[in-house]
């Protein structure tokens, strides 16, 4: 179990507000937090690998990191930091890199195996693509085997199919290593489906806090449209299939008809329309 419950005054967008977050997190939990920019996201991901000072306690597993007597450096916090650029040694090979982080060539080896970047061992990092960076960024976060993986907006640079792949990649991560894990995303789509729960922060404070799936599915009904989306999920509820669609950076449901649910599968690329007020949904080819 973590218990986060911290404040820090900061200079927002428009004026000045406090961060003000208390929150549990159970191990094991995938929790994702969203927001407008500069509401407070990446300084909590910071305040928790112990790269901030702020005012308030961080407990976790029973282990105080801080509170008013005391405070944990980052090295001795048992977390991964996945940053947005990657943060990688330029002048280190990527098998460096990440023994950089512990002396275990084994781990090593078997990280760089399991995240398919086993030939790439001896490259510099300035030879890699972006998605490959953030392969080697997220072993080396595993390193530590850490009580607490701390990501930071990890795919935003990243085209939507390496996207996509990394976020399998992390998932798997996250089952395999037993992890508890923060990621900051602004992609509905990514969160709904890596997140366990979801926290939205506004001006420094939440405003938003539960199953990640049930905030981000928007049930508003729509007018006459014609769209591209994908489909991300598909529920069966009672007698009906759902299809759970990603629309640019929202969230829809679609219940399909009997013919739709036959030929439609998660993953296919869609045109959402209506006609007389009924959805259709064509897979593209």
């Amino acid at each position: 179990m973590i218990f986060i419950d911290v404040r820090k005054k900061l200079k927002g967008i428009v004026q000045n507000m406090e961060l003000n977050v208390s929150i549990n997190i159970k191990k094991g939990e995938f929790l994702a937090l969203t927001g407008e920019s500069g509401s407070g996201k990446t300084t909590l991901l910071r305040i928790l690998a112990g790269l901030e000072k702020s005012n308030g306690k961080i407990i976790v597993d029973n282990e105080i990191w801080q509170d008013k007597n005391k405070f944990l450096p980052p090295q001795k916090r048992g977390i991964g930091f996945v940053f947005q650029d990657f943060a990688l040694f330029p002048n280190m090979k990527v098998i460096d890199n990440l023994l950089y982080v512990k002396n275990d060539k084994k781990l090593a080896l078997y990280l760089l195996k399991i995240s398919g970047i086993a030939n790439l061992k001896d490259r510099y990092p300035n030879t890699l693509s972006g998605g490959q960076k953030q392969r080697v960024a997220i072993a080396r976060a595993l390193m530590r085997k850490p009580k607490l993986l701390l990501l930071d907006e990890p795919f935003s640079a990243l085209d939507e199919k390496r996207r996509e792949d990394l976020q399998e990649k992390l998932f798997y991560f996250h089952k395999e290593f037993n992890l508890t894990t923060i990621m900051v995303s602004h992609s509905s789509s990514e969160v709904y489906k890596l997140a366990d729960n979801l926290v939205e922060l506004k001006h420094g404070k939440i405003i938003k806090y539960g199953n990640a799936k049930k905030l981000l599915i928007n049930s508003k009904t729509s007018e006459k449209f014609t769209v591209k989306g994908k489909i991300i999920d598909i529920i069966k509820a009672d007698i009906i299939d759902i299809a759970v669609i990603s629309i640019g950076n929202n969230i829809v449901e679609c219940v399909l008809s009997q013919t739709e649910a036959k030929e439609i599968k998660i993953g296919d690329n869609i045109i959402l329309s209506t006609k007389a007020f009924h959805p259709n949904i064509k897979v593209i080819k």
